[in-house]
């Protein structure tokens, strides 16, 4: 009788320490799946326009842009799929066209450069600093990381500095943190892909230059940049 109650005894035990471990196996699983997140880190690469030109104004050779930052990603849904995600990064813009930018930082000077003109270089850049809100929609789950996924979105830029350089034969003007240029930015943005590929395309919903003419045109130009982004966990 007592090896039967201790046969049964040792029986009990064990089916009790086996739930356990599956109990804890399934916390576990419970646990990844429900704190996994996607795509915190991204980089970018853009062919940059202007759009809303000035009569006489084009861009030549390839206008360019880098692009990082960190997004917090923040899961809206139980499966994980859609999110809204808040984060922080840089840009630097590079375009390269035929509108001079000449006298001084405090009172310049815009001209459009005619075809009679020999000129060297001709541009003007900025380094912004990015806060990007988006809504996402992927078809991750925590055990894949190849998935499709649109994100889109508002971004506002703040614009840290800011310079143009003209040079031709006889002079050479270069104008840092021109006071003409708008510092606060902001515009839609979509980026679309599977896996790691992913197409990108910014629009600019206001001026880059605040109240700057031509021949008494308000020079209105926006941006449109459209390249290639990646994403990183």
């Amino acid at each position: 009788m007592r090896i039967i109650f201790s046969l049964f005894l040792v029986l009990s035990v064990s089916a009790i320490f086996s739930q356990e471990i599956e109990l804890s196996k399934d916390s576990a699983e419970i646990k990844v799946d429900s704190l996994y997140r996607e795509d915190q880190f991204y980089f970018g690469f853009t062919y940059n326009t202007l759009q809303q030109k000035p009569a006489g104004v084009s861009q030549s050779k390839f206008s360019t842009g880098l692009s990082a930052g960190f997004l917090r990603d923040m899961p809206i849904n139980k499966d994980r799929t859609n999110a809204i995600a808040v984060g922080l990064g840089f840009t630097y813009n590079n375009y390269i066209q035929n509108l001079a930018i000449t006298g001084t930082g405090q009172m310049p000077v815009y001209t459009v450069i005619d075809g009679d003109t020999n000129y060297n270089k001709n541009k003007f850049t900025q380094l912004l600093v990015d806060l990007p809100i988006e809504f996402r929609w992927r078809t991750s789950t925590y055990e894949s990381y190849k998935f499709w996924r649109i994100y889109g979105g508002v971004k506002l830029s703040y614009v840290l500095y800011n310079k143009s350089i003209f040079t031709d034969d006889l002079s050479k003007v270069v104008i840092t943190n021109n006071k003409d240029l708008n510092k606060l930015l902001y515009g839609l943005y979509l980026s679309a892909g599977y896996n790691t590929i992913n197409v990108y395309g910014y629009y600019g919903l206001n001026s880059i230059f605040k109240t700057a003419e031509i021949d008494g045109e308000k020079i209105n130009m926006r941006s449109l940049n459209i390249g290639v982004i990646f994403y990183i966990l």
